[in-house]
């Protein structure tokens, strides 16, 4: 069972054959919504808008542990692909262009990051050196391959805690710490699925230059993130029906 989680711009997947929707109860309360469940190319997939069906969920009020929760434990899921929008930070990772990150630097805070919060529970310790699971990412990559994508293999995701995007001099200090893209829901993610043993990747679409880059200089246009979106979440899709495919 695959589990697609829906970032900004991807509220549902056009491919996916619906077959029912399902309210899934967690013990970290209530996820973003329902979990949809049907199929792509064969497959049974499961899909979760990751800020609600009508993106009313900032990032750092998105009910993390809940939705890894009810996509892992709820539905069963064995492999989860994130979908996000990111802005650009490399020189090569302008608007439009798809890339595979394989780490992730956190910037994020007062977002609870683990299921051992006390309350008895056991402390788990898990290691993070790579974030991303590699034959996911691989899989990933061949997926976009197979499809005619063109998909960037490896970027350093900064998260931040949003919901404002960052200034021009926050970008400047991320790309000295070695960030390479900038989104805002790249953790804790990948550390509550790892937790829950669960394969994560992520498909990252990059929307716009960061803060003082490119044509964001001096300002980021909103009505060019939404031109980009609609073109480029498509290639997205196809990753995702590429993947379908692969496992069908």
């Amino acid at each position: 069972m695959l589990a697609i989680i829906g970032g900004s711009g991807l509220t549902q997947l056009s491919s996916l054959d619906i077959s029912h929707r399902e309210v899934v109860r967690t013990p970290y309360g209530e996820p973003s919504g329902a979990v949809t469940y049907g199929r792509i190319g064969g497959r049974e997939v499961v899909f979760l808008a990751r800020h609600g069906y009508g993106h009313t969920i900032p990032p750092h009020l998105v009910n993390y542990r809940a939705n890894m929760w009810a996509l892992a434990k709820g539905a069963g899921a064995d492999h989860i692909v994130s979908v996000a929008s990111v802005g650009g930070i490399r020189a090569d990772l302008g608007p439009g262009v798809v890339v595979i990150p394989n780490q992730i630097i956190d910037y994020t805070w007062g977002r609870y990051v683990t299921y051992s919060n006390g309350d008895d529970a056991q402390v788990v310790h898990i290691d993070f050196t790579e974030p991303y699971d590699r034959a996911l990412r691989e899989r990933l990559l061949a997926a976009a391959a197979g499809v005619g994508v063109d998909a960037v293999d490896g970027a350093v995701y900064a998260t931040t805690q949003g919901p404002r995007l960052e200034t021009a001099a926050e970008v400047n200090r991320l790309e000295r710490d070695g960030a390479d893209v900038v989104g805002m829901t790249g953790m804790p993610e990948a550390c509550l699925a790892r937790e829950l043993d669960v394969p994560y990747a992520a498909i990252c679409v990059v929307a716009n230059w960061a803060a003082g880059r490119g044509d964001s200089e001096h300002a980021i246009s909103f009505d060019r993130i939404e031109e980009v979106l609609k073109e480029s979440l498509g290639k997205a899709r196809r990753i995702v029906e590429g993947l379908c495919g692969e496992a069908a």
